[in-house]
């Protein structure tokens, strides 16, 4: 996968997403209507960061800031710079369903409304952001550290820089935090993120010709989204079998989680399939079944002896092979 360049806050894809959630807020407040403590839920507003972050803040500004609003919110001992989401009965709704009302913790504040200096600062902040990333790549290079750098966030107070990376095993990054740290003279966060994380911030397009699923709508991201669904790989022909399944993350695609059948809809491999693997002798030598298409009908054939391969429909298969009860 190529360079993450995260587009949640900049670009026409936040432009879109944002009209789209204004849309919504507007709507489902008429569903809701006053459902629940509307009173607590003017307090409560989800907030996007940079990175693809959305987090959940408490209004302590005063007024009540509208969606796609720029605000200043309380971050680890700091401030930085989000954009509105969703507020009132929205974000409470949203609170309630990943469950964080459940959890007991104070939820960090909404400072202010961004003023014209707050968005002067974060222009520069996004400027400087490529700088700090070439230097952050020279210094991995440096210290020979397996580890591929996915994107970093520099707050917008300046003190904190946060580096996101991917590695197939732990890394030592002891002494790149102590060189970065004397660089920028601000404190450095080393955040290990997956590659279905990584794919996410890319906000590229899936083989369907749409946004990736987990970069539009999907709020969590599957483990292993057909883990249940055994018979998958024998439905899908050999030969785009991996570009049928696999996504940019180079993980089973998360879309496949929703292509279970219907509650009594038949299954997609009837049993007058042959098993994949097994072997049946022709007239040209011993095959073997190596994929099965059931959309189209079709059986694939593999000959062992000079690897040529043949595609039969069902019926002719049938004729073949499948001995008749007389």
């Amino acid at each position: 996968m190529s360079n993450v360049i995260c587009s949640c806050m900049l670009g026409d894809n936040a432009k879109v997403r944002l009209h789209l959630s204004k849309l919504l807020q507007s709507e489902i407040e008429q569903i809701y209507g006053n459902e629940g403590d509307a009173e607590a839920a003017s307090q409560l507003c989800e907030i996007e960061l940079k990175c693809c972050r959305r987090d959940f803040f408490e209004n302590t500004s005063g007024t009540q800031p509208e969606v796609g609003q720029a605000v200043i919110v309380e971050a680890d001992g700091g401030y930085d710079y989000g954009i509105v989401y969703s507020t009132g009965l929205i974000a409470a709704k949203k609170y309630h369903l990943k469950g964080l009302d459940k959890k007991e913790r104070k939820l960090p504040a909404l400072l202010r409304i961004a003023d014209e200096q707050d968005k002067a600062d974060f222009q520069i902040v996004v400027e400087r952001e490529p700088s700090i990333r070439d230097l952050c790549v020279s210094r991995i290079k440096a210290h020979k550290l397996q580890m591929k750098l996915v994107e970093i966030d520099l707050r917008l107070d300046q003190q904190k820089v946060t580096i996101f990376y991917t590695a197939t095993h732990r890394v030592d990054f002891r002494a790149l935090v102590r060189d970065l740290a004397s660089e920028f003279k601000a404190r450095i966060q080393m955040v290990q993120i997956t590659t279905r994380e990584e794919a996410r911030r890319a906000n590229s397009f899936g083989a369907c010709g749409c946004i990736l699923c987990c970069s539009s709508w999907m709020q969590k991201i599957h483990s292993n989204p057909f883990a249940d669904r055994h018979d998958h790989s024998e439905q899908s022909s050999g030969d785009n079998h991996a570009h049928n399944v696999i996504g940019q993350c180079n993980r089973p695609k998360c879309c496949l989680g929703y292509s279970k059948p219907e509650k009594g809809r038949r299954k997609s491999r009837p049993e007058k399939y042959p098993p994949l693997g097994s072997k049946v002798a022709t007239p040209q030598g011993t095959a073997i079944i190596e994929s099965i298409d059931p959309a189209r009908k079709m059986i694939s054939l593999r000959y062992s002896e000079d690897d040529t391969r043949k595609q039969l429909d069902l019926a002719e298969f049938n004729a073949l092979f499948v001995k008749k009860n007389v």
